[in-house]
C-alpha cells in the first residue's frame, strides 16, 4: 500500500484528520527495536476485556446496518403474513362456493335423480350416488332434499329424514344460492339448487357444501411458505451485512479510524525506506513523488518534485518512458553504468487522478547472474539433446557424425572426430595410445568447406600437440589462441596456417574414453564466434565426449559381433556355384543391416545331370541361427546324396530341427523353438520335368520365354519343426529358356511394406522377356531392396536348359543273359558316333555287369540309358528295389567282384530309386578334348 501512494495524498489525509504530516525518512530516524515495536507503543491502550468490534456491536456502523435490516425485514415480513392470509381466506371461501355450486348444480342435473326423488324409496337409490360424488369432488356433503326439506341422503345416514337446516325458499322457486350456516358437520359454506323434471317442475332439492375448518385449513398450508420465505429472508440479510462488514474489517486489516490515521502517518517514511524506486508524475508531466531509492538510482538533485521530467537530465530512453506514459512491464533501462527493470502504470484508472507511477529496480547484478543461469541453462540443454541424438544407431561413423551434428553451433562452429582404424574395424581396443594413427572419421562445421583434414585421412599427432597431450593425460585441452600455440603450429605449418588464415582462433580437444581404453579424439573449433574457448568449457566438452565414447564402443561391440556373425554366415553359404550344365545360375545375397539372419541358399548336382535348388529362412537372428542355417545345409547335403524326392527331404529336415530344439531346450533349461522355412527343387534337363516341394516359404516364381510371371501354386506345408503334417511334391515341365525365380521373404516383405504388395513388385520386376539371370536379380534388387534392410535377402534366379536329344541314347533289354551281347555292340557303336571310342571297352564292362546283375536278381525289362553331358553317364533301371552293395570277395568266392570292377573304372557311382524300381547310374570322365556336350 505503501509504494502506491504518495506524499502528496497523505498531507491531505492528515489535513483532514488534524495529524501533522510527515514528509522525509531522514525527519524519522529508525527508533529502537524497529518501526513494529514504536508503532504498538504509540497506539492507544485498550482496556482489558476489550474485544473487536463486529456487526453484532449496534454501536458499530454494520451493527446499525444490520439492526435497520433486520427492522425492515421483520415489517416486511408482518405486513405479508397478514395479507396472504386474508386473501388467501378470501380465495378459498370463493373457491369452496364456486365448487359447492359445481357439485349441487351437477348432482341435480344428472339423468336418473328426477325420476328417483318419485320412487317409493328414494334414499335407497341416491344415497349410493351421493356419497360417491362426494367422495369424487372433495367435498365435506351432498344432500338431497324433497321439496318439504326434509333430508333423503346424508354422510351420515342417522340425519337421513330430519329436516334441512338452512334456507330453501329461494331454490324451490327455481333458483340456486349460497350461504354461510352452522349445519350438522359444524359450520359450513353451502350450495342449494334445484332439482327439476322434464317439465321444468320442481321436485327436489341438492346441497354440496365444505366446512368452515377445512377452509381454514387450506388457507393455514400457506403460512409455513411465508415463515420460510421470511428465514431466509432474515438469513440472507444477516449474510449479507456479516460478509459487508468482514470486507470492511479485511480491507483495514481490523484497525479503528485512529489506527489508521497512524498508518497513514507513517507511510511516507515506509515508503523512503524500500529498495525499490518509486516515481508518480502527473497528468502534465511533473513529477509529484520521488522516494530516496528512487534519486539515488536516477541520481536525482534533492526535492525534484514539481520539474517536469524533461527537466531532470536523465537518459533518454527514461525520459521518454516517463514523457509518454505508456504502459511498462519488467522493461530493461540503461541508464548510466546501472540497468534499470521499470514498470510504469496509469493512475487514472478506476476514477484516479490524471497520471503515471513508475517503480524501478537495480538489476545490474542481477543480470549478470542471469546471464550465467541462461549459459548453464543452454549447456543443460545441449547436454539434454546430447543423450537423445547420440547413439541413435549401432554404426560407429554416423555416431561421430552425430557428436559432431549436436555440437555445431551450439558450442563450436567446426568439429572433427578422429578414431583409430580399430574402433572402425570393431575390434579390441588393446594397442590403442596417445602415439597411434588416427583416421579422421567425421567432419561438421557451420560451413561446407572447410580448412581441416577431409574425411579418411589418417595422421599421427605430435607429442607437443594438444591432442597428444589430451589423450596421455585423458582430460580435456584448451587452446585459447590457436596463433600462439606453438605446440598445435608444429603438427602441421602448412595445413595449421590454412586452418588460422580460414578464420579458426580458438580449440578445446577431449580424448574419446570408454572402459577405461582409449577409442579417438575429439576438437571442438571456433571461427566466426569472436569468444574464445575458455577453461570452463572443458567440462561440457568433456560430457559430451563421455556419452559419445560409450555410444561409439557400444556400436564398436555391436560391429565386431556382427563381422563375426556375418563371417560365420558367409563361410556356411557356397562360395561359389558348382559347374553343372542343367540350370543357367544367378545368385544375390545380402545380410541384413542390423542382426545376421538365417537366409541361406544352395545349388547341388545331383546324379543324371539333375540338379537341386535350395532356399531356407531359419527364425530368428544372431549367431545361433546362422550356426542353425549351417547345419540345414550340411543336412540337405546329405540328404540329397541319398537322391530322395523334396517331400522326404523336407520330412528329414523336419525331423532335424525338431530334434535341435529339444537338444537346445534341454542345453539351455528351457524350451527353444528354431524353426525354418523351406524351398526344394530338382530339375531334369532330359525330361524338363521339376519337382518341387515348400515347407512354410514363398511361393516360386516362374517367368516365361514371353516375359509373363506366375507364382507356381504349390501346397505350402507348416514351417520345418512343427512336425505332424507330410509334405507334398509337384512336378512341372518347364519351358526351355524359362525362369525359375527362388527367394526369402526378405525380399518381399518389409515393415512398410505387405507381402501382396512385394509379390506385385516382384511379378513387375521379373516380366521383362530376353534377360539373362544376372539382369534379373539386378532388376529385382533395384525394385524391391528397401531403405533400410531389417532382414536377410536370398535369391537365385535359373535359367532352365535342356539335353538335347543326339546327346541321348536309350534301348530296352529283354531279360535274357544273350540280350547283353547285342546291347554291348550298340553301345560301342553310339560311343564311336560320339568320339568316346577311348571309354567304349571300360563302358561296355561296366553295362555289361550291371546288364547282367539286373537280369538276374531283377524282374521285367530293363532299360539302359547314356548320357553325353560334363561327364558320361550310364544308367540301368529295373522294377527290383533290392541294392547291390560294394564287398571284397575272398579268393573262393565266385561272384561279388561286379561292383569293385565298376567302382575302379568309374570316377562315382550309385542306386536312386524310382517308383517303379531303381536305377542303378554310374559317372565317367570325358576324353580330354571332348568337353561338355549340354546345350541350350
Amino acid at each position: 500500500m505503501a509504494r502506491d501512494m504518495g506524499r502528496s495524498w497523505a498531507r491531505a489525509l492528515s489535513a483532514r484528520s488534524g495529524l501533522r504530516p510527515r514528509s522525509r525518512r531522514r525527519e524519522h530516524p529508525r527508533p529502537p527495536g524497529g518501526w513494529r515495536d514504536w508503532f504498538q507503543r504509540r497506539a492507544p491502550r485498550r482496556p482489558q476485556g476489550w474485544r473487536r468490534p463486529s456487526w453484532l456491536n449496534v454501536r458499530t456502523l454494520a451493527g446499525q446496518v444490520f439492526l435497520l435490516q433486520l427492522v425492515i425485514v421483520l415489517l416486511l415480513i408482518g405486513s405479508s403474513l397478514v395479507s396472504l392470509l386474508l386473501v388467501s381466506r378470501r380465495d378459498t371461501e370463493q373457491e369452496a362456493r364456486n365448487r359447492s355450486i359445481s357439485v349441487a348444480t351437477a348432482f341435480a342435473n344428472s339423468p336418473g335423480v328426477a325420476p328417483a326423488l318419485r320412487a317409493p324409496d328414494p334414499t335407497a337409490i341416491l344415497q349410493p350416488r351421493a356419497e360417491a360424488v362426494r367422495k369424487a369432488s372433495d367435498v365435506d356433503f351432498v344432500v338431497v332434499l324433497n321439496t318439504k326439506g326434509v333430508r333423503l341422503t346424508h354422510p351420515n345416514t342417522k340425519r337421513i329424514g330430519e329436516p334441512f337446516i338452512g334456507t330453501i325458499g329461494p331454490s324451490l322457486k327455481g333458483r340456486t344460492i349460497t350461504e354461510t350456516v352452522p349445519g350438522t358437520l359444524g359450520p359450513s359454506i353451502r350450495a342449494v339448487t334445484p332439482v327439476k323434471d322434464a317439465n321444468g317442475k320442481v321436485v327436489g332439492l341438492v346441497s354440496a357444501g365444505i366446512t368452515i375448518a377445512k377452509v381454514q385449513s387450506l388457507a393455514s398450508r400457506e403460512i409455513p411458505i411465508v415463515m420460510g420465505a421470511a428465514a431466509a429472508s432474515l438469513a440472507l440479510a444477516t449474510g449479507g451485512t456479516a460478509l459487508v462488514s468482514g470486507r470492511l474489517r479485511r480491507q483495514t486489516h481490523g484497525l479503528e479510524p485512529v489506527e489508521l490515521a497512524h498508518m497513514y502517518e507513517h507511510h511516507d517514511a515506509v515508503l523512503h525506506v524500500v529498495r525499490e524506486g518509486v516515481l508518480i508524475v502527473d497528468g502534465d508531466g511533473r513529477l509529484v513523488l520521488a522516494n530516496d531509492e528512487a534519486i539515488r538510482l536516477l541520481g536525482l538533485p534533492p526535492r525534484p518534485e514539481g520539474f517536469n521530467v524533461t527537466d531532470l537530465g536523465l537518459d533518454t530512453q527514461m525520459t521518454d518512458l516517463l514523457a509518454s506514459a505508456r504502459v511498462a512491464t519488467d522493461e530493461v533501462v540503461a541508464t548510466g553504468e546501472r540497468l534499470l527493470v521499470v514498470n510504469n502504470r496509469s493512475t487514472d484508472r478506476d476514477g484516479g487522478p490524471p497520471g503515471t507511477v513508475a517503480t524501478l529496480r537495480d538489476s545490474t547484478e542481477l543480470r549478470a547472474l542471469t546471464g550465467r543461469a541462461e549459459v548453464a541453462r543452454r549447456r543443460l540443454k545441449l547436454l539434454y539433446d546430447a543423450g537423445v541424438e547420440i547413439g541413435t544407431t549401432l554404426d560407429v561413423t554416423q555416431t561421430a557424425e552425430e557428436l559432431a551434428g549436436v555440437s555445431v553451433p551450439r558450442f563450436a562452429d567446426f568439429v572433427t572426430v578422429d578414431l583409430a582404424d580399430a574402433i572402425l574395424r570393431g575390434e579390441d581396443l588393446a594397442g590403442v595410445t596417445a602415439a597411434s594413427e588416427l583416421r579422421r572419421t567425421a567432419v561438421v562445421g557451420i560451413h561446407d568447406d572447410h580448412p581441416f583434414y577431409p574425411v579418411g585421412e589418417r595422421f599421427t599427432y605430435l607429442p607437443s600437440t594438444p591432442q597428444a597431450r589430451s589423450m596421455r593425460s585423458g582430460r580435456g585441452t584448451v587452446e585459447p589462441d590457436l596463433g600462439v600455440a606453438a605446440g598445435w603450429r608444429a603438427q602441421d605449418p602448412e595445413h595449421t596456417a590454412l586452418v588460422i588464415a580460414g578464420g579458426v582462433h580458438s580449440l578445446v580437444t577431449t580424448p574419446l574414453r570408454a572402459r577405461g581404453a582409449l577409442l579417438g579424439l575429439v576438437n571442438f573449433w571456433r571461427a566466426e564466434r569472436p569468444d574464445p574457448f575458455e577453461a570452463e568449457d572443458v567440462s561440457l566438452a568433456e560430457e559430451l565426449a563421455n556419452h559419445a565414447a560409450v555410444c561409439i564402443d557400444n556400436a564398436r561391440r555391436y560391429t565386431r559381433e556382427h563381422t563375426m556373425a556375418e563371417t560365420l554366415q558367409r563361410s556356411l553359404l557356397p562360395q561359389r556355384l558348382p559347374e553343372q550344365n542343367a540350370l543357367d545360375v544367378a545368385y544375390r545375397y545380402l545380410p541384413a543391416e542390423s542382426g545376421v539372419g538365417g537366409d541361406w541358399f544352395d545349388v547341388i548336382p545331383l546324379p543324371g545331370a539333375r540338379v537341386a535348388l535350395v532356399v531356407g529362412d531359419v527364425v530368428g537372428h544372431g549367431l545361433l541361427a546362422a550356426a542353425t542355417m549351417g547345419r540345414l545345409r550340411t543336412a540337405v547335403h546329405n540328404f540329397s546324396s541319398l537322391d530322395l524326392p523334396p517331400d522326404e527331404i523336407l520330412s528329414h529336415l523336419d525331423e532335424l530341427i525338431t530334434r535341435i530344439d529339444h537338444d537346445e531346450g534341454i542345453a539351455g533349461g528351457g524350451a527353444v523353438i528354431t524353426g525354418a522355412t523351406c524351398l526344394y527343387a530338382i530339375y531334369d534337363p532330359v525330361s524338363r520335368l521339376c519337382s518341387m516341394a515348400r515347407a512354410g516359404h514363398p511361393p516360386p516364381a516362374l517367368v516365361g520365354t514371353d516375359g509373363s510371371v506366375e507364382f507356381l501354386d504349390l501346397p505350402a506345408g507348416t514351417p520345418l519343426g512343427l512336425g505332424g503334417l507330410p509334405f507334398e511334391t509337384v512336378e512341372l515341365r518347364l519351358p526351355e529358356a524359362s525362369h525359375l525365380v527362388l527367394y526369402t521373404d526378405g525380399l518381399i516383405e518389409d515393415r512398410d511394406r505387405e507381402i501382396d504388395e512385394g509379390l506385385h513388385l516382384l511379378r513387375a520386376a521379373l516380366s521383362h522377356p530376353n534377360r539373362d539371370p544376372e539382369e534379373s536379380c539386378s532388376a529385382v534388387l533395384e525394385a524391391l531392396l528397401p531403405d533400410r534392410q531389417n532382414d536377410d535377402i536370398a535369391l537365385i534366379v535359373a535359367r532352365t536348359r535342356v539335353l538335347q536329344p543326339d546327346r541321348i541314347a536309350e534301348w530296352e533289354v529283354p531279360s535274357h543273359p544273350s540280350e547283353v551281347s547285342k546291347v554291348r555292340a550298340a553301345v560301342a557303336r553310339q560311343l564311336a558316333d560320339w568320339g568316346l571310342d577311348e571309354v567304349a571297352y571300360s563302358t561296355e564292362l561296366i553295362l555289361s555287369e550291371l546288364i547282367t546283375n539286373a537280369i538276374r536278381y531283377a524282374l521285367g525289362p530293363i532299360r539302359v540309358r547314356l548320357l553325353r553331358e560334363r561327364s558320361l553317364i550310364c544308367e540301368v533301371s529295373d522294377f527290383s528295389s533290392t541294392s547291390p552293395h560294394l564287398r571284397y570277395a575272398a579268393a573262393t568266392d565266385e561272384g561279388g567282384r561286379g561292383l569293385f570292377l565298376v567302382a575302379q573304372f568309374t570316377e562315382r557311382w550309385g542306386t536312386r530309386y524310382t517308383a517303379e524300381g531303381k536305377v542303378i547310374w554310374t559317372e565317367q570322365s570325358l576324353p580330354s578334348g571332348a568337353g561338355p556336350a549340354a546345350e541350350s
